[in-house]
């Protein structure tokens, strides 16, 4: 059964989300990839998650339950996040961000640097970096598709090794276990999200002046963004830490669930 889901009124329209874990500490808030929602996020990795903390994650607005129209920019999703955060009284948090999240997790960074306590960046780059490897060529396509098929899925996510495909599909079947989902991003949210993506500025220039210890992380085979944006991060941002996984791509959080998170909880721990 999934957890209660908790609605809060912002500027920006009714925002849904849901919350797990002790409620001492500082909160972890969780900032999605394109196309998922809260209930996108792998349950094992979750539980995990929330053993030593509290976790809560939430739907940008006009994605999932959450009301109000997609921004067209990464930088309005950070203001549609720092608007949440604000209405559920988060006056600081960890965050943690996966792919676009990870994006959007920047932009919130240099909106409000007080705000955030640490930062991860998960499957996710500055923008800005020409050099190095590039996106699969297949991934323009595949991920402008209106319906993503599991086999979509899996190449998107997952490598093509015996055991990147046994984790992908691990990781499908928790999915669809998962009760009581909020609605699926419907084809204008897509379609919102692919011209806020398209249109985004780099954050380059600006790894200098994240204050805050900073986790990157991603899998070696990352087919979307590829590692080597990630080796960016960790080198130009002041204090930042990276961990790559071998034999993993964009979903090596949720195919190296514990190991992953027990990074976190160090990482989180050690400051």
């Amino acid at each position: 059964m999934a957890s209660t889901l908790h609605h809060v009124p912002t500027r920006f329209g009714r925002l849904t989300f849901r919350a797990e874990g002790p409620e001492a500490g500082a909160p972890l808030l969780l900032l999605q990839r394109f196309r998922g929602t809260l209930d996108d996020w792998d349950p094992e990795f979750l539980a995990r998650l929330a053993e030593g903390r509290r976790i809560i994650r939430f739907d940008n607005a006009g994605i999932g339950a959450s009301e109000g129209e997609v921004p067209t920019s990464v930088d309005g999703m950070a203001e549609v996040a720092l608007a949440f955060m604000d209405a559920v009284g988060l006056e600081q948090a960890d965050i943690l961000g996966w792919s676009l999240g990870g994006f959007v997790a920047q932009h919130l960074a240099h909106r409000a640097p007080d705000r955030v306590r640490r930062l991860i960046i998960a499957g996710s780059g500055p923008g800005g970096v020409a050099e190095g490897p590039q996106p699969h060529p297949k991934v323009p396509e595949v991920m402008a598709h209106p319906q993503n098929t599991e086999y979509d899925f899996l190449f998107l996510f997952f490598t093509e090794t015996e055991a990147g495909r046994a984790a992908g599909c691990a990781h499908l079947r928790r999915l669809g276990a998962v009760a009581d989902r909020v609605p699926a991003v419907t084809g204008a949210a897509f379609m919102a999200q692919l011209r806020a993506i398209s249109g985004a500025s780099g954050l380059r220039e600006r790894l200098g002046r994240l204050g805050m210890p900073v986790l990157v992380a991603n899998g070696v085979a990352d087919v979307m963004i590829p590692a080597y944006r990630s080796y960016v991060i960790a080198q130009e941002a002041p204090d930042a830490k990276l961990v790559l996984y071998p034999d993993a791509g964009h979903g090596f959080l949720f195919q190296h669930i514990a190991d992953f998170t027990a990074e976190v909880g160090r990482f989180l721990a050690d400051h």
